[in-house]
């Protein structure tokens, strides 16, 4: 796998994804592209360029894992989305779809706040 994601790699997505995801899905280079729109996607709904903040500063793995849930969690609604024939039932996939946004909803909502934006750059900066 190709690994086209900045954030998320495709072994978090396919943690995600669950085992009964279509094969395509869980094939090599499936996720590439999404990854890539997923993580433009968290940009604009934060407002803030996570992308270039993430390559410049390289964020350590202790900080930088709710970005990394975020886009594996948004790209692993698509994969589930796309064929729902694997798993055992329409719900079981849709129950999945709607746990995974109930995450991704969060961390945004985390995400989008000033505070969080600063403490990720600098955590010694940060307050409790």
């Amino acid at each position: 796998m190709a690994d086209a994601g900045q954030f998320a790699q495709d072994a978090d997505i396919l943690l995600r994804v669950g085992t009964k995801a279509n094969a395509t899905v869980k094939g090599a280079g499936w996720f590439d592209t999404i990854i890539v729109d997923v993580e433009a996607v968290i940009n604009c709904f934060t407002r803030y360029d996570w992308s270039t903040v993430d390559a410049a500063s390289a964020f350590n793995s202790t900080i930088r894992g709710i970005l990394i849930d975020t886009g594996a969690c948004l790209a692993a609604i698509q994969g589930i989305s796309w064929d729902m024939s694997g798993f055992t039932s329409r719900i079981e996939a849709e129950d999945m779809v709607n746990i995974l946004r109930d995450i991704a909803l969060r961390n945004i909502s985390i995400l989008r706040d000033k505070k969080t934006q600063a403490f990720l750059q600098d955590p010694t900066k940060g307050t409790v």
